[in-house]
């Protein structure tokens, strides 16, 4: 299934954010306020891809630490907002027995990550992921985010995928 949100396809776009409201990504997502990076999901093809969009703002609170003369967004930060948009596309697209509230993604490992440009307060991160693999244990997605069609990070992303039980 694809289903897109973008600008110049209303009958679509009313269709799909219908689908994935943001309360919706809320509850897709194990993080809370203020730690949560995705504003809206714009593109979503089950097993295959998603595509992101995070509001950088000059309120939020990371940017009274980093850096308090020159707000720039931790690239760490910008990982999570992959990771994120990652979670968001394996519950979608996983059966309920892999993805339920129970099943947690976990942040294996971190490639070829590559901050290109800094991104500031007022930009637009478009977060777009591609999956590479997704075994019954694990997935590997390919990472690009772009500020006005310009990629300023690129990563390769290894989730594991567990039960919280099996973890304590």
């Amino acid at each position: 299934m694809i289903i897109s949100g973008q600008l110049g396809n209303d009958a679509r776009r009313e269709d799909f954010y219908s689908m994935i409201s943001f309360e919706e990504i809320r509850s897709l997502l194990p993080q809370k306020y203020p730690f949560i990076f995705i504003d809206k999901v714009i593109e979503f093809e089950e097993g295959k891809k998603i595509v992101c969009v995070k509001n950088v703002s000059g309120n939020e609170p990371v940017f009274v630490g980093h850096f308090p003369d020159f707000a720039i967004m931790p690239g760490v930060l910008i990982i999570e907002a992959m990771a994120q948009a990652s979670i968001i596309l394996f519950r979608k697209s996983l059966p309920p027995i892999q993805s339920g509230k129970d099943t947690v993604f976990l942040l294996a490992s971190i490639g070829n990550a590559r901050f290109t440009k800094p991104v500031f307060p007022g930009d637009q991160l478009l977060i777009e992921i591609n999956v590479e693999k997704i075994v019954s244990k694990g997935a590997i997605i390919q990472a690009t985010v772009k500020v006005d069609e310009k990629a300023v990070a690129k990563a390769t992303l290894t989730f594991g995928i567990a039960e919280k039980s099996a973890l304590l």
